[in-house]
C-alpha cells in the first residue's frame, strides 16, 4: 500500500510523514521527489520549471514505488505535492494496473497559515518564494483534488495528531 500526502508547500507533508513511519507498521518513507532529482542529471530531457512535467518521472514514480514494494514489502509513505490532475491520474493508474492500493491524502490548510508556515521557514528557506508563488496553482486545483483524495485540515493541529488522523483513515489503529 502507498499513504500518497498530498497538498501544497507548508501543509505538513513532510512533517507528517515521519510521523506516519513511526505509527504505521512496517511503513517507509519514500519521497518521489528524489525521483526528479535524478531526472535532473539527464542532460537529454528537456528543460522545465517542474519535473514533474516529464512523463519519465511519472513513470519511474510508479516504477520505484512498486519495485520497492516488491523488494522491502509493507507500506510506503510518500510526501509530494501533485497539482496536475492528469499527472496524479497517471500515478494513480499506474499503481493500480500494478495492484498497488493507494490512500490518497489531501493535507490542507487555511491560506494565513501556509503563508505564515511558508515564511518562518528555517529549514528550506531558498524555496520559500517559489512555495509563495505556487499557492494560486493550490488553489486552482483544490476542487479536483477534494473529489480525489481524503480531505485533513492541518490548521492549527500538531504533526503528531494529523498522523495519527491519516494512519486511523488508512486503517491503522
Amino acid at each position: 500500500m502507498i499513504i500518497w500526502l498530498n497538498g501544497t508547500f507548508g501543509a505538513g507533508k513532510t512533517t507528517t510523514a515521519g510521523e506516519l513511519v513511526k505509527l504505521v507498521p512496517d511503513a517507509r518513507l519514500f519521497d518521489p521527489e528524489v525521483v526528479g532529482f535524478m531526472l535532473r542529471y539527464l542532460k537529454v530531457l528537456p528543460e522545465v520549471p517542474d519535473f514533474q512535467q516529464w512523463p519519465a518521472w511519472r513513470d519511474l514514480v510508479v516504477e520505484t514505488a512498486v519495485r520497492l514494494l516488491d523488494h522491502v514489502g509493507g507500506v510506503l509513505v510518500a510526501p509530494q505535492t501533485v497539482l496536475v490532475k492528469g499527472y496524479w491520474a497517471e500515478i494513480r493508474d499506474g499503481l493500480g494496473k500494478a495492484g498497488v492500493p493507494v490512500r490518497h491524502f489531501l493535507l490542507h490548510t487555511d491560506e494565513d497559515t501556509l503563508i505564515h508556515r511558508i515564511e518562518t521557514d528555517t529549514v528550506e528557506t531558498g524555496a520559500r518564494q517559489w512555495r509563495l508563488d505556487h499557492l494560486p496553482r493550490y488553489r486552482d486545483a483544490l476542487p479536483w483534488l477534494r473529489r480525489a483524495a481524503e480531505v485533513v485540515d492541518t490548521t492549527g493541529v500538531a504533526p503528531e495528531r494529523v498522523a495519527r488522523l491519516v494512519a486511523s483513515a488508512a486503517g491503522y489503529r
